[in-house]
């Protein structure tokens, strides 16, 4: 198993939970050959993958970077 781990600190409580919620749809769809794990704690969100492989893990890496991207460029839009 590989795994990567990311912690991003907000501007805010309510950002980071906006960021979290616009995940949970990801989530609960599963990235094939992954588990993801994630946390929410004040303006501090954790998001941690492990894959059965490195090409796994690098997919789900950048598809999950990617969508927290979009939320926060979505949130800055509106």
């Amino acid at each position: 198993m590989t795994e990567a781990s990311f912690i991003f600190v907000f501007d805010s409580a309510d950002e980071a939970k906006i960021v979290a919620e616009s995940l949970s749809p990801e989530i609960k769809n599963k990235i094939p050959k992954t588990d993801v794990e994630v946390a929410l704690s004040g303006k501090e969100f954790s998001l941690k993958i492990e894959a059965s492989d490195l090409s796994s893990l690098r997919a789900a890496c950048n598809s999950y970077l990617r969508w927290i991207n979009t939320a926060l460029t979505v949130k800055k839009t509106v």
